[in-house]
């Protein structure tokens, strides 16, 4: 399973860096694969595991701000793995050159 997500504490400005790097870092600590963007992360794994992950995170945001927006994109694909780079490689095959990362 492939999951999308981002928490934003709302109210503490514009630059919030310091609050994603807090995140991020337990994200890291997690062993899941994942892929930090500009506007969110990616997390491979199973439903259990990925719940549990992005649920210590909303609950860690939280310390820093009393309101939270998480936002949560899920691609189940029964079989499927190593789909963070899979998917970014099969659009490379099919236009047959590498596209920025």
């Amino acid at each position: 399973m492939l999951v999308e997500f981002s928490i934003i504490p709302i109210g503490k400005g514009e630059s919030l860096s310091r609050y994603i790097a807090k995140i991020i870092d337990i994200v890291d600590k997690s062993g899941l694969p994942y892929k930090l963007t500009a506007m969110g992360t990616i997390v491979e794994g199973e439903w259990d595991d990925i719940m549990e992950l992005i649920k210590e995170c909303h609950f860690k945001m939280k310390e820093y701000s009393n309101r939270v927006y998480t936002k949560i994109t899920i691609d189940d694909r029964e079989g499927s793995k190593n789909r963070i780079e899979g998917k970014v490689r099969i659009i490379e095959e099919i236009l047959g050159r590498e596209v920025p990362k």
